[in-house]
């Protein structure tokens, strides 16, 4: 028996990953009202393995938290732990932590980020 090639969906898998990110995004940047010190606890369904609580004022901690949340976050997520100003001054190195989908879905939607990286470069 010669083995059937498996369909190919309509959708590349690039295609639904950019989908999946792009419902989640804020309507705008000045949404994202999130904590800009302190320590934050993380839920579950975005921090589900490892690390959850993160200390703001550690660099290192902060850039962890933005990479989580932008990653596995919904929507609820990003407005509430994720703050306009520190998404802004990490995002010249934080672009380079996440995926390109990710990354590439931001910057099409916040021009904004896209001038950070050129402006910091």
């Amino acid at each position: 028996m010669v083995p059937q090639p498996t369909p190919r969906s309509s959708s590349s898998a690039a295609e639904v990953l950019r989908g999946r990110y792009t419902s989640r995004l804020p309507a705008r940047l000045e949404d994202l009202a999130g904590p800009v010190t302190g320590r934050v606890e993380l839920p579950l369904h975005v921090a589900w393995s490892g690390l959850r609580t993160y200390d703001l004022d550690r660099p290192r901690q902060r850039m962890s938290l933005y990479r989580t949340v932008l990653a596995e976050g919904q929507h609820g997520d990003l407005t509430a732990l994720l703050d306009r100003n520190l998404l802004l001054d990490q995002w010249p190195v934080l672009r380079t932590l996440v995926s390109r989908h990710i990354r590439d879905v931001w910057e099409d939607s916040f021009p904004e980020l896209a001038r950070r990286t050129s402006t910091a470069a």
